[in-house]
């Protein structure tokens, strides 16, 4: 009974996690959000290319869909149910199966689990990625330093094994969808981010 609860936990929540509100949202706005800016679906380039409104928009809807995919694990299978849901949100969000596999980088869902792993870590973690970002204008290096410095605060705070090895999991998938960002960061080319002033009509 309990593998069925792990299958129904892990297909469920890569389900939700493919669901693309960046795409979805941009083509509302009548354009595809994977063909401007960076060409990512993620909630920073919707602000980039559309304005800060369908950017924050975005994040809190991805935010949402993973609290609510971790929360169903954890009331199910505790924190083994919590993790296993978390990962299988990052991998769904990173290889939608709705968009070819062609998805975002999982910053706002790797925030959103930073927040269901512990509360603490959530506010450090997003300190950390504010500080640098204001400091440096790159929302690439803040996302990756953030990302990165939860490996230093999960163990700081005690959190248990399973949510440790979902910071884990979150840190490999956004670092690893971040090649190119970090090769250019270390090169010297990487740009400033700006939002759009206002809404763009594709």
């Amino acid at each position: 009974m309990e593998i069925l609860k792990y299958l129904a936990v892990v297909i469920g929540s890569y389900l939700l996690g493919s669901v693309s509100f960046s795409i979805i949202m941009s083509r509302l706005l009548g354009g595809d959000v994977r063909q401007k800016g960076s060409g990512n679906a993620g909630a920073t380039n919707m602000a980039r290319v559309y304005g800060w409104v369908p950017g924050i928009l975005t994040w809190l809807l991805d935010v949402l869909k993973t609290v609510v995919c971790t929360w169903l694990g954890y009331r199910l299978l505790g924190d083994w149910g919590l993790a296993a849901a978390g990962a299988a949100c990052i991998t769904g969000h990173c290889f939608p199966i709705y968009y070819g596999f062609k998805g975002g980088k999982g910053v706002s869902v790797g925030c959103a689990l930073a927040l269901m792993i512990d509360l603490r870590v959530f506010a450090a973690v997003m300190s950390v990625f504010f500080v640098v970002a204001f400091l440096s204008k790159k929302v690439s290096l803040a996302s990756v330093t953030a990302t990165t410095s939860i490996l230093l605060f999960a163990p700081l705070f005690g959190v248990s094994l399973p949510r440790f090895l979902l910071a884990v999991c979150g840190v490999l998938f956004i670092d690893l969808r971040h090649r190119g960002n970090i090769k250019r960061l270390l090169q010297g080319t990487e740009p400033d981010f700006k939002a759009a002033k206002r809404e763009k009509k594709a």
